[in-house]
């Protein structure tokens, strides 16, 4: 009985989950590549309805009854040379050319193609192409451009830029999504487990664990958007990818680390998975809730970008910490011992097993060079005096982890205040961060032919030409506000909206439930902070003309975005906070060291965002940073920096529950060391992964966590929150049992 018992548990349980989760994956992994369809990268949508120009873009579709997306397309003389008549001419037959490419025209509609308009200078000329088929921008441009290319007579540069064109390059951009970044991340990990392990199948076991989460993630993620619960889009997608790979993987490296401790004294697999996940399993699940309440709070944004990565990470990580605690249980318990192949753990020997209990991580088995013990020194011997005998802490580590050990046992005041001033320095950098915004051409690295466009329009036409900023106002002060608006520094010139006509006949203001519509072209790039400036002009004067104006355009959609997400940032960082330290305080029963670690990621964060500010400045030559970029990091370096003190001061507290508080801080460093610095490095690389998508946000986010996760992991978790914890000592524990005077800890 016993060994059918044992056979189910060794073989029936594991392959059942197994399949299982085959199941889920054939069905997910397909759904990746049809997220695309349920994406979208339009601003506008990711907008409160509370927002101004959310009311005026409402209003102007009823002027227009149009939700077309216009395209500048640019025609200029190669040379510089004005364009000869005969050119001119051959270029007004572009107008039908324009006209007839698919999705420009509505089924069963006249395209209206405005154009050509040519510049004062003679050297270029001008098309506004209004495009119908919203949901395939990029395929209605890249058909405009091979059109165009074919059509144009030679010494004639080719842009299609505006709305439309930088609309098609920024979905361009994320096409990588699909394949690139998620093989970067796999690739990069894969080498990482194959260091970290020494072992050929494991670091195959932890990488289906990822995979298999992604996919099922993927599955529910996409039901959600086509159902339209969540708005997904570009940014979110990769960053589902790359959370799931790095939190699944991470989790895995905790329970692996446990197991292989396990099987030094445990023979069967079963049973010391059983050990291992039992004393997984807290500290697994407290980072797993951590991650998706801080995730959670994104729901108070009034972006519906940020609102909705809430959730979809959430998924995610919920789908990490499920695959953690089944998928890779049942892996790691069908292959037993061989998995750890070549340097499988072999058991010890009876008189080994409290040795063997203090076995070290993967990463911890340093090599010879590093084989020299650190003295704990005289504070250490008098600290543990307490403890158990021969309970120092530093049993059984490596030569590392002894090393940083006994210089925390010796130096615990130095080595925190030396590590708080190196962070507190970093945070200086904070004063050259720029997170208000950048102009949209900016948001794409490399190529961009809507960029060049936007360079080239803005040389022979005013810059904001195809990109009007809209303002609806009274028609009884149309006038007035006509006259306010063409007055505005930085309007080059400004119209009533009077429909859709043909040059040279009479037009008549089009007039909707009392109200018109204004177009003023501004003097500047449409997507440049200098024109926000102009609309925070429009939006201070009009009202006192109008106070019923409304103010909008792709302008206004980009102002406010900006305006939202840095509200956004002061309205959720107290909400995380409050929602990570009431976590900590129930996992760790004391009050305390909570507020230590909520302090050691707040400096942790604040250093990572003042170096990335001096890296972005003066490295990187970025015009400035996105205003979401700010609250992203926080919520990502916050929840996932608590992660790791989470996974050690667990550890520090059940070991300070048999030898005491110190000696117990540095043997939970000991034991946990190598396994958090390898899943600090997993998480930096996986993230890292996100910079071969030429996309600003992307790239910047990257650098953020990825630098961000390194300095938590090497200065903040290694030396900064252990030194202070040892400092202190017990009175960390305050008010619990563990903090009295009559209590063996110290």
């Amino acid at each position: 009985m016993a060994k059918r018992v044992g056979w189910v548990l060794r073989v029936v349980l594991p392959a059942v989950v197994i399949v299982v989760w085959l199941v889920a994956a054939s069905f997910g992994g397909p759904t990746f590549g049809k997220l695309s369809e349920v994406s979208t990268n339009d601003q506008a949508s990711f907008l409160p309805a509370s927002a101004e120009s959310t009311e005026a873009g409402e209003w102007q579709q009823r002027f227009s009854d149009s939700d077309a997306i216009p395209a500048v397309v640019v025609l200029s003389s190669s040379d510089g040379s004005a364009l000869d008549q005969q050119t001119l001419g051959e270029l007004a037959q572009l107008t039908t050319t324009l006209g007839d490419v698919e999705g420009v025209a509505a089924e069963g509609e006249e395209a209206t193609v405005a154009g050509p308009i040519p510049s004062e200078d003679g050297v270029a000329v001008e098309f506004i192409v209004p495009i119908a088929d919203t949901e395939h921008v990029d395929d209605v441009v890249a058909a405009m451009r091979t059109t165009l290319t074919d059509a144009v007579p030679s010494g004639i540069d080719v842009y299609v830029t505006g709305p439309a064109g930088l609309t098609a390059d920024l979905v361009g951009a994320f096409g990588g999504i699909d394949g690139i970044l998620l093989l970067v991340a796999v690739g990069a990990v894969f080498v990482i487990l194959l260091v970290v392990y020494r072992a050929i199948i494991l670091p195959f076991l932890v990488l289906f664990t990822s995979v298999f989460a992604l996919t099922a993630a993927i599955l529910l993620v996409y039901a959600f958007a086509s159902w339209g619960w969540i708005t997904l889009n570009g940014q979110s997608q990769g960053i589902l990818s790359i959370l799931v790979i790095g939190a699944a993987t991470d989790y895995s490296l905790l329970l692996v680390a446990r197991y292989r401790e396990a099987l030094h004294s445990e023979r069967s697999p079963v049973a010391a998975m059983k050990r291992a996940w039992r004393a997984a399993i807290e500290p697994i699940a407290a980072s797993a809730a951590t991650v998706v309440l801080a995730l959670l709070c994104l729901l108070f944004s009034d972006l519906n970008s940020n609102r909705s990565l809430g959730p979809i990470a959430a998924i995610g990580i919920v789908f990490s910490f499920l695959a953690a605690i089944t998928l890779l249980p049942a892996l790691l318990v069908l292959f037993g011992r061989v998995g750890f192949w070549p340097f499988a753990p072999k058991l010890a020997a009876p008189h080994e097993h409290a040795a063997s209990t203090a076995e070290p991580s993967p990463v911890s088995a340093a090599p010879a060079a590093l084989a020299d013990s650190a003295h704990p020194g005289r504070h250490a011997h008098a600290a543990h005096a307490a403890a158990p005998a021969g309970a120092t802490g530093l049993e059984g580590a490596s030569a590392l982890w002894r090393r940083v050990g006994g210089l925390i046992a010796r130096r615990p005041r130095w080595t925190w205040l030396v590590s708080a001033l190196l962070l507190a320095a970093a945070c200086l950098g904070l004063l050259q961060l720029r997170a208000n915004g950048v102009a949209q051409t900016d948001v794409v690295l490399g190529a961009s032919n809507a960029r060049d466009g936007q360079t080239v329009a803005a040389e022979h036409f005013p810059a904001g030409s195809g990109s009007p900023v809209i303002v609806i106002a009274d028609q009884a002060d149309a006038d007035a506000v006509l006259e306010a608006v063409t007055a505005t520094e930085g309007v080059d010139s400004a119209s009533i909206y009077a429909g859709n006509v043909r040059p040279g006949a009479e037009s008549q203001p089009v007039v909707v439930d009392g109200r018109v519509m204004i177009e003023a072209v501004l003097a500047v790039e449409a997507d440049s902070l200098e024109a926000e400036d102009v609309v925070r002009s429009l939006r201070a004067d009009l009202p006192a003309v109008d106070p019923s104006a409304l103010i909008g355009g792709p302008t206004a959609v980009d102002l406010d975005t900006n305006t939202t997400a840095q509200a956004d940032l002061v309205k959720i960082i107290p909400i995380v906070l409050a929602v990570i330290l009431v976590i900590l305080i129930l996992l760790l029963r004391a009050v305390v060291a909570p507020l230590l670690l909520i302090g050691s990621v707040i400096l942790s964060y604040a250093a990572t965002l003042g170096v990335s500010a001096l890296v972005f400045d003066h490295l990187l030559g970025f015009a400035g940073a996105d205003a979401s970029v700010p609250l992203f990091g926080f919520v990502f370096l916050v929840a996932l920096g608590v992660d790791y003190n989470i996974f050690l001061m667990t550890r520090v507290r059940e070991e300070s529950l048999a030898i005491g508080t110190r000696p117990g801080i540095l043997r939970g460093l000991s034991m946990t060391g190598g396994v958090i610095t390898s899943a600090g490095i997993v998480l930096a690389a996986t993230f890292a992964a996100l910079a071969v998508i030429p996309i600003l946000f992307l790239v910047q986010i990257a650098f953020i966590v990825a630098f961000g996760v390194l300095l938590d992991t090497v200065i903040v978790r290694s030396l900064l929150v252990p030194a202070l914890s040892y400092d202190i000592g017990r009175a960390i524990w305050w008010p619990s049992k563990l903090s009295r005077s009559g209590s063996t800890a110290r």
